[in-house]
């Protein structure tokens, strides 16, 4: 560390700092962000199959919902089952935009990084320049040329690395929004299917309980046209 404040002074202290944390935010969002966490492979068609069966438990909703943020939204879509669709739908919107908020859970971070870090390297190099500009009037001249050359050095290094932090910082913020929006996509996707495939059995029942009612009310009728009749 003491050779970084050497090289650029003290602004250098939060731009190792910055560096650190952007490495650590980008091998979390590697982590958090594999297929496998969010949308698995199979998993949409094996509720949509437990949704059909009719023989879905809680045990069952369970295994769906383990290990996946995919998971999540579908299991609430399982446990909405029997209630009516627009409450079914406004659950699965809800438990999608969990999963959107967890997998936007440090690009907050990342993306700050990426706009702070150049701001960081300017103001060091400023306040380098500055220290240049005050020893030359100390001296009453330009002094040294060597000197000045070190100092004006020693106050570009912070804009270097400021840069060096925050063209890979913004460069991984763009590639994991994109994965997000297509993570996002395809969650959505995937429960506009469950959806329909939970609203189906909701939609017979419906029109089964329909079907004697307009039955009773085929006789009532008849009676009715039949007593103007005579």
């Amino acid at each position: 560390m003491d050779t970084f404040v050497q090289a650029g002074g003290w602004l250098m202290i939060p731009l190792v700092l910055s560096s650190l944390v952007a490495i650590a935010v980008i091998l979390a969002l590697f982590m958090t962000l594999k297929k496998d966490k969010v949308i698995p492979d199979g998993l949409a068609e094996k509720a949509q199959k437990l949704a059909k069966s009719g023989k879905m438990t809680q045990g069952h909703i369970d295994q769906i919902e383990h290990g996946s943020l995919l998971g999540r939204v579908l299991a609430t879509g399982l446990q909405s089952l029997g209630q009516p669709r627009h409450v079914m739908k406004e659950n699965i919107e809800e438990a999608g935009r969990h999963a959107i908020h967890k997998m936007d859970k440090y690009m907050t971070t990342l993306g700050t990084i990426a706009a702070i870090a150049p701001l960081l390297g300017l103001l060091g190099t400023v306040v380098g320049m500055i220290v240049v500009f005050n020893e030359m009037l100390r001296q009453g001249g330009v002094g040294n040329p060597a000197d000045l050359a070190g100092g004006i050095s020693q106050a570009l290094v912070t804009t270097a690395f400021g840069i060096t932090i925050a063209v890979p910082a913004l460069i991984f913020h763009r590639y994991f929004r994109g994965k997000i929006n297509d993570y996002a996509i395809e969650m959505e996707q995937q429960a506009i299917k469950l959806l329909e495939v939970v609203s189906i059995p909701n939609r017979r029942a419906t029109d089964m309980s329909a079907k004697p009612a307009a039955k009773r009310q085929r006789p009532a009728a008849q009676a009715v046209s039949a007593g103007r009749v005579a």
